[in-house]
C-alpha cells in the first residue's frame, strides 16, 4: 500500500512538473506550433516549399537572423520598461557609417577614386569597430535623453527615427564628395567579395544571430544585471527604492538596442553591397517591436525571454514569406498590414491572457456596436484585396460571416451581463 502511495506521488509530481513546464514555455510552444501551421499551409497553397526546400529554408533563416539580431536589442529595451523606435534609422545610419569608413580608408586608383574591392582585413575591422562604436554612442545619447533630460522613451527615440536617416544621407554625400573625384553621390558601393559574404551567406548570419542570442541569454537569465533589468521593467520606482542603479541599466538597455541595430546595419550593407539610407531599414523598427511582442514581451515591461523573441522573429518572417508566396497581387504592400495585425493580436493576447479571455467584454455600448461593423468591414476589405478573382463577392461573404460572428459575441456579452 505504501509503495502504491509513493508511486501515486511520483506520478502527481510528474504531471505537476509537466504542467509547470507548459506554463513557463507556453509562448514558445505556441509559436512553434504556429510556425509549423503556417509552413504547412504555405506548402499546400504554393509548391516552392516542396520543389526547393533547402533554398527556401536558407533564405528564411537568413532573413530571420537579420531581423532577430536587432529584435533582441529592441526586446531588451522593452523588458527594461522602455521603447526604441529608432532601429530602422540606426540600421540605415550604421550602414552609411560602415561604408563611409571603408570608402575613406580604401586605396585609390590613378584617378583618385577609392578601390573598394580586395580590401585589407584591417580596413574591414576598422569599419566594423567604428560602426559598433557609433551604436554605443547612439544608445548613450538615448539613455541621456531619457534619464537626464527626462524625455519619454517614445519621444527620445522618435527623434532618432526622424533625424538619423537624414543625417546618413548628408554624411554619404559629404564623404563621396571629399574622398572621390566623381562628386557627391547618395550611395556608396562596396565591391569587396569577403565583405559581401557576411550578409549573403545564411550560415554566417545565422551564426552571428545565435552568438548575439547567447550573449543576451547570459545577460538576462544568468546575471544579477539581467534580473535587475526585469525588476526595473516591472516597477521602476520599487527598483530604484531597493537600491538598483536604474540609470546605468537604462544605458545598458539602450546601448544594447543600438549596437544590435548597428550589427544588422553592417549585414544589410554587406548583403546589397552598398549603403543607401533612403531605403535601408525602412519600417524595420515596427518589425523589431513586432517580433519582440509576438515572442511574449509585454509593452509594460518586465516580461520576455530570448527564446520567445527568436521564435517571434522566425514566426514573423515565415508569415511574411508565406504572404509573398501565396498572395500574387501586391504582396509587398500587404506585409505592413500583416505585421500591424500581428502586433495588435499579440499585444491583445498578452494583455488578456491573465485577465480571462472568455469573460472579457470586447463590444460594450455604442462604441462596441460601431466596432462590430468596422471590424466586419475591415475583414471583408482585406479579403477582397488579397484574393485574385471575384474580389467583391468574396469580400462580401467574408465580411458578412465576420459580422454574424461578432454580432453573436456582442449578444452573448449582453446576455451574460444581464444574468
Amino acid at each position: 500500500m505504501a509503495e502504491a502511495t509513493r508511486a501515486d506521488r511520483v506520478v502527481v509530481r510528474g504531471f505537476s512538473s509537466l504542467g509547470g513546464f507548459a506554463r513557463r514555455t507556453g509562448t514558445e510552444l505556441s509559436l512553434l506550433a504556429a510556425v509549423a501551421a503556417v509552413v504547412a499551409l504555405t506548402a499546400v497553397l504554393d509548391d516552392a516549399y516542396r520543389t526547393k526546400p533547402a533554398q527556401n529554408a536558407h533564405e528564411i533563416l537568413r532573413q530571420t537572423s537579420l531581423l532577430g539580431i536587432f529584435a533582441l536589442g529592441a526586446a531588451t529595451v522593452i523588458i527594461s520598461g522602455g521603447i526604441d523606435l529608432s532601429s530602422g534609422s540606426v540600421i540605415a545610419f550604421s550602414s552609411a557609417v560602415c561604408a563611409s569608413i571603408i570608402f575613406m580608408l580604401a586605396p585609390v586608383d590613378e584617378f583618385g577614386n577609392p578601390i573598394t574591392r580586395d580590401l585589407s582585413g584591417w580596413i574591414l575591422a576598422a569599419a566594423v569597430g567604428g560602426t559598433l562604436l557609433v551604436g554605443v554612442l547612439i544608445g548613450t545619447f538615448h539613455a541621456w535623453l531619457v534619464t537626464c533630460v527626462g524625455l519619454p522613451p517614445f519621444v527620445a527615440t522618435l527623434a532618432s527615427l526622424v533625424g538619423l536617416r537624414s543625417f546618413a544621407r548628408v554624411l554619404i554625400q559629404d564623404v563621396t564628395a571629399a574622398f572621390s573625384q566623381q562628386g557627391r553621390n547618395t550611395q556608396i558601393y562596396i565591391d569587396d567579395a569577403a565583405f559581401g559574404t557576411w550578409g549573403k551567406d545564411w550560415a554566417i548570419t545565422l551564426a552571428i544571430f545565435l552568438a548575439v542570442a547567447a550573449v543576451m541569454w547570459l545577460l538576462l537569465s544568468g546575471t544579477v544585471t539581467g534580473r535587475h533589468l526585469y525588476a526595473m521593467g516591472g516597477n521602476e520606482r520599487a527598483a530604484r527604492l531597493s537600491g538598483i542603479r536604474t540609470e546605468r541599466l537604462k544605458w545598458l538597455a539602450y546601448c544594447t538596442g543600438s549596437v544590435t541595430a548597428s550589427i544588422a546595419g553592417i549585414l544589410y550593407c554587406s548583403y546589397i553591397g552598398m549603403a543607401n539610407p533612403a531605403s535601408q531599414g525602412v519600417g524595420q523598427e515596427l518589425n523589431a517591436i513586432a517580433a519582440a511582442v509576438v515572442g511574449g514581451c509585454s509593452l509594460t515591461g518586465g516580461v520576455g525571454t530570448v527564446a520567445g523573441v527568436m521564435l517571434g522573429a522566425l514566426f514573423l518572417q515565415v508569415v511574411i514569406d508565406s504572404v509573398a508566396k501565396t498572395v500574387k497581387s501586391h504582396p509587398d504592400e500587404l506585409q505592413g498590414l500583416i505585421v500591424g495585425m500581428l502586433v495588435v493580436l499579440a499585444v491583445a493576447f498578452n494583455e488578456l491572457r491573465d485577465r480571462g479571455l472568455v469573460r472579457k467584454r470586447f463590444f460594450p455600448g455604442a462604441l462596441g456596436t460601431a466596432n462590430v461593423f468596422i471590424l466586419s468591414l475591415l475583414a471583408g476589405t482585406i479579403t477582397s484585396v488579397m484574393v485574385e478573382s471575384e474580389k467583391l463577392r468574396t469580400g462580401v461573404i467574408v465580411g458578412t460571416i465576420a459580422l454574424v460572428l461578432l454580432a453573436a459575441k456582442k449578444i452573448l456579452e449582453l446576455w451574460a451581463r444581464r444574468r
